[in-house]
């Protein structure tokens, strides 16, 4: 399927507080749609800050069953978040193992650790409550302030960085995610079943776009591009085309 686009309503830089034009990618998308990859990547090319929103949301997951606590103890889970020393950066040196990103919790690697499935099944009640929302939300603004970022996530196109300049939904089929999905498990040792992992997705698909709270949507001016059958750098290329088109008609 070839991606559609939907015509934005304005491309205009933003201002940074020391008065520099910044450029923002906000993406948002389902599981296993090939954001943080793409993002990474999309960043990695155009020289901009790369932030994965989720790992914050897995983090905070983590967190919680790491301490016993239960997913709907929203209280004590914005406690936990305020009490942790949370880090995100570049891979550097071995770090470099196939992840995106490295998180460091209290100076941890937990960057494998938030991406197991026992993880994955604890997320999305955890990114439902609103107060984790509002607290994560705010840390993620802050990053992204003054910078060329690529942000993905669920909610960045709409609550996180509404004045983007270029706002894309990256999506792909059930049955492609959940095999990127599965495959990616089997990869890092984890036995699970295909049947096992395309329901979970399933799931997590409805749970993401039913919560309350900042539910995952494609809104009025994003770029969508299906992802089914395209390569990761066919998708990379296209969103990098498509950067450096806007900018050299913002600076023309």
């Amino acid at each position: 399927m070839n991606p559609s686009q939907k015509n934005r309503k304005s491309d205009e830089p933003k201002e940074s507080s020391m008065g520099r034009q910044t450029f923002q990618i906000a993406i948002d998308g389902p599981v296993a749609a090939g954001k943080g990859t793409v993002s990474r990547l999309v960043a990695k090319e155009l020289g901009f800050l790369y932030i994965d929103t989720g790992a914050m949301y897995r983090v905070a997951a983590l967190l919680a069953l790491r301490h016993g606590v239960s997913l709907e103890n929203e209280s004590r889970i914005v406690q936990l978040i305020s009490e942790t020393n949370f880090q995100m950066r570049d891979p550097v040196g071995e770090e470099k193992d196939g992840r995106l990103v490295t998180i460091l919790v209290d100076g941890e690697d937990v960057s494998w650790a938030i991406r197991t499935e026992e993880v994955s099944r604890a997320v999305s009640p955890v990114a439902t409550l609103p107060k984790v929302r509002q607290v994560l939300v705010k840390k993620q603004q802050e990053i992204a302030r003054g910078q060329n970022v690529v942000m993905e996530g669920r909610d960045i196109t709409y609550r996180v960085l509404p004045e983007a300049n270029l706002k894309i939904y990256l999506t792909a089929s059930e049955i492609v995610r959940a095999k990127r999905r599965h495959f990616q498990l089997l990869t890092k040792g984890e036995i699970v079943e295909f049947q096992e992992v395309y329901e979970e997705l399933l799931k997590r698909d409805k749970r993401d776009k039913t919560r309350k709270t900042d539910p995952l949507k494609i809104v009025p001016d994003a770029w969508v591009v299906d992802t089914s059958d395209l390569t990761i750098e066919q998708v990379v290329d296209l969103i990098v085309a498509k950067v450096k088109i806007m900018r050299s008609m913002i600076t023309s």
